[in-house]
């Protein structure tokens, strides 16, 4: 592959990259001048990091720390790597970032992994490292998850990723296919993205004070598979698009998105529901999920591939077999219109309504940052190490929103907007 000196594959627009990158300070982030930013990126991301470091500093950033994983290394500890170490994570790296986020430095996380890089591994391996990682990382995920500070992620086309979303293509060319593919879902292949993203974080404003509105006790989604109601939180509020931080800054949390998201509630979900889309999980695709949920519960687990990692990741803790969140968006939004399957969360949960097992984000409650933890759990939020998103919705499931005399709206029709 033929490179530039910096790095990026020649096929790459470079004007576009560095439009994402401007786009990731600007929009994702707002970061305020003297604001400090913790950044995480795979080496692979590193032409796309390196133009985000420069955004940055030009916005007057205080102090960029830029923190790097690799699929080659991360590879060696499950080839190389003694038993014991994967029970272990590095905890002192999460509390310091925990402790730069009470500092009130900004979250920027640049994705770009292969997305079956642990599928031929352990899954056992695999699920103890997971859930080490992701008890060390509560500190720092808590500040995240509570909407403490302005955060964001997006993400780079890398060499690996593109060739499992166009496996018959040239490397060169899956690269530049997935760059153009990030460029169009992340808003940045128009004149002026800025501006492009104010539109769009007003059109999805307007949904959620239309959900606000209406204030459903519960969701009701039907279609082939799917039987399920889903309880929302008691005080929950819906968001989506640009919200503000609990330090005041408005940012956009996903580049890209599509989806408008509420809490709900975690002992208030009743029905079966079957996944419309693979889940790409930590190297691992899962396929064909169907669950039961009995009282807010999981109670019965499915999946046609991946279902012994899906069973574990149920087993983390009490709430992982719980729900979180859950989103919706409409079939026809640019990211399902692609016809493209990402293996990525950040892309695929913007291409279907999605539920999510795990964590709850307190900042979706009405004054959600004034809440204690356990109000917080009073109104049906939920605890639990993990936060994973999975595709429920397509062009054939319908959503009703039930009031709580019982009285039903229409919410989505086939996947579109009612």
């Amino acid at each position: 592959m033929t490179t530039h000196s910096r790095g990026v594959s020649a096929s790459i627009d470079p004007v576009k990259l560095d439009r994402l990158a401007e786009v990731a300070i600007k929009v994702g982030l707002q970061l305020q001048p003297g604001q400090d930013l913790v950044l995480t990126s795979s080496i692979a991301a590193l032409p796309l990091t390196r133009r985000i470091v420069e955004h940055a500093y030009k916005a007057g950033a205080g102090l960029v720390t830029p923190i790097f994983n690799d699929d080659e290394m991360t590879l060696a500890r499950y080839r190389f790597g003694a038993d014991a170490s994967f029970d272990r994570a590095a905890g002192w790296l999460y509390e310091g970032m925990a402790k730069a986020f009470s500092n009130n430095a900004a979250r920027l996380a640049v994705r770009g992994e292969d997305p079956s890089l642990l599928s031929a591994q352990d899954p056992a391996k695999v699920a103890r490292a997971n859930k080490a990682n992701s008890m060390a990382y509560q500190p720092a995920l808590e500040k995240i998850t509570g909407f403490d500070i302005n955060w964001n992620i997006v993400a780079y086309p890398d060499l690996a990723w593109a060739k499992q979303v166009f496996p018959g293509d040239a490397d060169d060319v899956a690269v530049v296919k997935l760059a153009d593919a990030i460029f169009a879902a992340s808003r940045v292949d128009v004149e002026d993205p800025i501006g492009n993203w104010r539109a769009h974080n007003a059109a999805l404003r307007s949904r959620t004070e239309w959900l606000n509105r209406h204030n459903f006790h519960a969701l009701h989604f039907t279609g082939p598979g799917t039987d399920l109601t889903v309880g929302l939180a008691d005080g929950h509020e819906w968001m989506g698009g640009a919200s503000t931080a609990k330090n005041g800054i408005t940012c956009n949390p996903n580049i890209p998105t599509e989806e408008v998201f509420t809490t709900p509630h975690a002992r208030r979900v009743e029905g079966h529901v079957s996944s419309t889309k693979p889940l790409s999980y930590q190297g691992t695709l899962i396929d064909d999920i169907s669950v039961r949920f009995e009282e807010g519960r999981i109670v019965e687990a499915k999946a046609s591939k991946g279902e012994d990692v899906l069973k574990k990741v149920l087993d983390t803790d009490e709430g992982a077999r719980r729900l979180g969140e859950v989103a919706l968006v409409p079939h026809s939004s640019p990211i399902s219109a692609s016809g493209l399957l990402f293996f990525n969360t950040l892309f695929d949960e913007n291409a279907a309504c999605h539920i999510a097992l795990g964590q709850c984000y307190s900042k979706c409650f009405v004054d959600g940052a004034s809440l204690s933890q356990d109000e917080i759990a009073a109104r049906g939020g939920n605890k639990s190490f993990i936060h994973i998103d999975w595709m429920i919705g397509s062009d054939k499931i319908d959503i009703d929103g039930v009031h709580k005399d019982g009285a039903r709206v229409p919410v989505m029709r086939k996947g579109e907007w009612a």
